[in-house]
């Protein structure tokens, strides 16, 4: 089977010609076929050893479901899918398994569980943020199988889409070296590679040299993309690139980073400094880098 960044593949069959029909998507919701994802504070049930999405009949999460607020995710594995939010104290469903964040999901699901409910989750926050008209204020109401938003304003209706939030993810190389940098507020020992979101007007290429510029005032040529990663934390799409330096004097010129270095492979493989966390795409463009020699 093909690698995939976690959280990433077209695993589910978004069938966006099905959002446009109200009959089926009414017809569908209800049916004994339709399977349903909870989410419970940005956190998805799961069950079983090893741990597997728990994906809900309409006859158990009826009580509960607001079908107006449901999200068509697409048809996973066959069936219908629907995310849909629950807001009460305790975690609900406790017979069908326990919730946990994505971050942990994205660690133990298999690669297709885990793109559906990064898929889930990352639609769920954006109809949260998303209750009021953005031009005139009034309420909004969810439409298209809850992959759009509508203002409820008779003299306004303004359409809503779901946005995500472009961010470039660089390994800079010289070399035998490559650059990496660390945050304050990360964990004792832990580097990472150079990333910062794109910004208005500014192409992908662009924003992988200003970044580094801006981080650690090293110059890169020779940018090239690599591969990218939905990142719902909440709404991002990480975009990764190889670049290569010309030249090396470092400078953490924004104060966005607390350091940044030049490692060889030799001392990335040592144990220090601590590497990205292996679901990210971070942690995918140093080993890419690794397994190069």
């Amino acid at each position: 089977m093909k690698n995939f960044n976690v959280f990433a593949g077209a695993f589910v069959d978004r069938s966006g010609h099905r959002r446009h029909d109200p009959d089926w998507l009414a017809r569908t919701l209800r049916s004994p076929n339709a399977r349903f994802a909870p989410v419970w504070y940005d956190k998805c049930l799961v069950d079983g050893d090893p741990p597997g999405v728990a994906l809900l009949p309409h006859a158990k999460v009826d009580p509960v479901l607001a079908p107006e607020e449901s999200v068509f995710l697409g048809i996973f594995e066959g069936k219908p899918a629907f995310a849909f939010d629950i807001d009460c104290e305790k975690p609900p469903f406790p017979d069908n398994g326990q919730f946990h964040d994505l971050r942990y999901l994205g660690n133990v699901l298999p690669v297709e569980q885990a793109n559906l409910v990064a898929h889930a989750i990352a639609l769920i926050n954006w109809h949260r943020l998303q209750k009021f008209c953005g031009l005139c204020g009034e309420a909004t109401f969810a439409v298209s199988g809850g992959n759009t938003r509508r203002c409820s304003g008779k003299d306004c209706g303004e359409q809503i889409f779901p946005r995500v939030d472009p961010a470039i993810i660089v390994l800079v190389s010289h070399g035998e070296y490559c650059l990496l940098g660390r945050q304050a507020s990360w964990p004792e020992g832990r580097y990472s590679t150079i990333a910062g979101f794109v910004e208005p007007g500014e192409s992908l290429e662009d924003a992988v040299r200003r970044e580094v510029d801006e981080e650690t005032n090293v110059d890169v040529d020779a940018v090239q993309y690599h591969s990218s990663q939905p990142w719902p934390f909440p709404s991002s799409l990480m975009l990764g690139f190889t670049a290569e330096a010309t030249s090396r004097d470092i400078q953490l010129k924004d104060g966005e980073l607390e350091d940044a270095q030049w490692f060889t492979r030799k001392e990335l493989r040592s144990g220090f400094p601590k590497l990205p966390f292996r679901l990210s795409i971070a942690r995918c463009l140093v080993d890419g880098w690794l397994d190069e020699h």
